[in-house]
């Protein structure tokens, strides 16, 4: 399948976002969502929402490609919203892709409901 700049949408510059940190984008009638910044500048984007209690992983400590939610210390992978063993659970991961500074999100992943996103996400273990 192929993608075209229409099915992206601008978000934000790359400086815009904190290194080791996140930024929340709010989008009318949708979750919150948290773009995170790596040490090395890959940009990653969650639901803002902790599968455990809900805590805002925006406000948590960005660690390599993962984040700790600053309510319970669950350890989430960016790449893929799952939470770290022993933990179960995943929050939606969403499609973001840089172009230069240019940080975009994947239109159907941000325009998407929560309820629809968190049922399709689940991870495996082994």
């Amino acid at each position: 399948m192929t993608m075209t700049i229409n099915d992206w949408m601008y978000i934000c510059r790359l400086d815009d976002l904190p290194l080791s940190g996140a930024r929340v984008v709010r989008i009318e009638g949708r979750p919150d969502i948290a773009l995170f910044r790596t040490i090395d500048d890959r940009v990653f984007a969650l639901h803002d929402r902790c599968p455990h209690k809900g805590g805002p992983l925006s406000q948590g400590i960005v660690h390599g490609a993962r984040v700790t939610c600053p309510l319970h210390a669950w350890v989430i992978n960016l790449d893929s919203g799952c939470v770290v063993e022993p933990d179960v659970g995943a929050t939606a991961c969403l499609r973001v892709r840089r172009d230069g500074d240019h940080v975009y999100l994947h239109r159907s992943d941000a325009l998407r409901r929560a309820a629809v996103v968190a049922e399709a996400e689940t991870c495996e273990t082994s």
